[in-house]
């Protein structure tokens, strides 16, 4: 299958999760899937700024990014600060970026990448957050893989931004503060599964995943069942993907 029907499918399964009642947090983790399959990057994944303004992560592609997204969030240092902040794509090879990012660029490397786009998840003048795409090699996207990062940015903003209110250019940052809570309680859910099934944290985000799909459930929702105790993670487990990764 060509890239061009593979990102045409992505945009079909991406619009189909946007029903009313739509899971953010799983919507913005297939996506952060996809993007790794579509641009060939090593890694991917998206944060949001709460209502304060502080980026907060929110979904990757593997638990590498997701560590290294917290890394930058904490020590409010790295691409997706900048890219957030300016409200224009970033672009740096890692080997280079010591002096931008003297924190974020050792971990970065340490964890096997050395290329790194952040592209900003905008609508007109308002930007609420960044995805960031990670390379094992030195060199970014070329011209028609930033097109391609950008239009799954935009798919991003607008799946975030669906049934939210926008006045005067200003975001209703409840719901969005709503999303950054499900995450919190989905990383619990993870910790809980991968304690109790022995695996890590990759494949408990996949059970989870697909145990939410199978029962019709908000993934968010039977993240709460699994950290509370009131979900069985042995049952869950029937629900697990012979293959395939988690987030």
């Amino acid at each position: 299958m060509s890239r061009e029907q593979r990102l045409a499918e992505t945009f079909v399964e991406l619009a189909d999760t946007l029903v009313d009642d739509f899971d953010v947090i799983d919507f913005l983790d297939v996506l952060a899937g996809r993007c790794v399959e579509l641009l060939d990057v090593a890694a991917a994944g998206i944060v949001l700024a709460d209502q304060g303004g502080s980026l907060r992560p929110v979904a990757a592609s593997d638990e590498r990014a997701r560590l290294l997204e917290l890394f930058e969030v904490q020590n409010d240092e790295g691409p997706c600060r900048d890219c957030y902040r300016l409200g224009t794509a970033v672009s740096e090879d890692l080997d280079g970026a010591r002096e931008r990012w003297p924190q974020f660029t050792p971990s970065a490397i340490a964890a096997g990448f050395r290329a790194a786009n952040a592209l900003p998840l905008r609508l007109r003048s308002q930007v609420i957050g960044s995805l960031n795409l990670f390379h094992a090699d030195p060199g970014s996207l070329d011209i028609a893989g930033l097109r391609v990062a950008q239009a799954l940015a935009d798919a991003a903003t607008i799946g975030i931004l669906q049934q939210r209110s926008i006045r005067r250019g200003e975001v209703a940052t409840g719901q969005l503060q709503a999303a950054l809570t499900s995450r919190i309680v989905i990383e619990q859910a993870k910790g809980v599964l991968a304690e109790r099934l022995k695996i890590s944290t990759d494949d408990a985000f996949s059970v989870l995943r697909a145990a939410a799909r199978s029962r019709n459930q908000l993934l968010s929702d039977l993240a709460c069942d699994v950290a509370n105790g009131s979900a069985d993670a042995a049952q869950l487990l029937r629900h697990a993907p012979g293959e395939g990764s988690g987030r």
